[in-house]
């Protein structure tokens, strides 16, 4: 985490692999998910501040014809709505069912046209602007919209427009290679109760096309998410955008309790008063989240290697326990103050 007086504190424990027992680093590299979310959503909304793009551009006008089909108009959704998941496009993305699928699937590599293609033989969840509904499929949009604005790929944005001014020496775009650079503790998924640990270190992921695809370490992403809510990456004007929350939806409640979502970047209550923001990112085995105060003095990171989801109540212990370690942080209390 980082304190108030711009100290940086790291905390581990647990071991990196559980065959060796070796200790985890505190400086590993690990794949943040969804948080490359809020990397994009930075860079539109620069592209917004610098007159190249508006919140209120319709997907048609970048992307002709991309969405469409089953009902699915582009003409109709927003690039605001897609940085804030109100745009009710469907996502087609399956979770690994078991050892067997994850083993042939783990390294599977689509394109973002293959990745939206696939979303568009669905029916919308919903009218665009009507609910809400977390949507992987609207990022990899935000991501062609970013190269065809800009003629670059949007890793290639994030790279010279946060992570190289940042000075972010350690979060990258690692493409379609399954492997993490050293150090880094090795993370294992239990995809049935009983079954045996499988090590799922070497994966490609989800998703690599905006909606994820970094990696990074925790003092990278502390440092990147206090940057952003300090101002030092967006116009006061856009960065007052994305903090313009709406509710989530009920069934995703339990997993965010009292979250809203702004456009890239979730609220969250602090049981000390007050809000935090953030964002979650998970593979099999992963998650990690990052919380960071108001105005971005202090900010810190849980990574978690191993979170074996193997059940709903497993997952909601998961997600407790990982809300309890940002809150400590963050509140400033006889214990944690500084």
């Amino acid at each position: 985490m980082v304190t108030p007086d711009g100290r940086n504190v790291i905390a581990t424990s647990g071991v990196a692999d559980v065959k060796t027992r070796g200790p985890v680093s505190p400086d590993g590299y690990l794949r943040i998910a969804s948080q490359t979310k809020t990397f994009v959503a930075t860079v539109v909304l620069q592209l917004v501040g610098e007159g190249k793009l508006s919140l209120d551009d319709k997907v048609e006008r970048w992307l002709p014809g991309v969405v469409s089909g089953k009902g699915n108009n582009g003409r109709k959704i927003s690039v605001r709505q897609l940085l804030q998941h109100t745009g009710g496009l469907h996502d087609d993305y399956v979770d690994y069912t078991s050892e067997d699928d994850f083993s042939e699937h783990r390294n599977d590599v689509y394109t973002p046209e293959q990745t939206v293609a696939r979303a568009m033989k669905h029916h919308p969840d919903f009218r665009p602007g009507k609910n809400w509904g977390y949507s992987n499929t609207g990022y990899v949009l935000l991501g062609m919209i970013v190269q065809r604005v800009t003629g670059h790929a949007w890793h290639e944005e994030v790279r010279d427009r946060i992570v190289r001014p940042l000075g972010l020496e350690h979060t990258f775009w690692p493409g379609t290679s399954p492997k993490l650079p050293e150090p880094h503790a090795k993370t294992y998924q239990r995809f049935k109760p009983g079954e045996p640990l499988v090590d799922a270190t070497e994966q490609v992921g989800q998703g690599i096309n905006g909606e994820a695809g970094l990696v990074s370490t925790t003092a990278d992403l502390n440092r990147f998410f206090g940057a952003l809510l300090a101002g030092r990456l967006l116009p006061p004007a856009q960065l007052a955008q994305m903090k313009r929350t709406v509710g989530i939806s009920k069934a995703f409640e339990p997993l965010m309790p009292g979250a809203k979502d702004g456009l890239g970047l979730f609220s969250h209550p602090l049981p000390c008063g007050g809000v935090y923001w953030g964002h979650e990112g998970g593979d099999s085995g992963w998650i990690t989240n990052t919380g960071v105060t108001a105005d971005g003095r202090r900010s810190v990171t849980v990574s978690m290697t191993g979170a074996i989801a193997e059940s709903p109540d497993h997952v909601l212990r998961i997600v407790a326990a990982e809300s309890k370690l940002l809150e400590n942080a963050l509140c400033p209390t006889p214990t944690n103050s500084n």
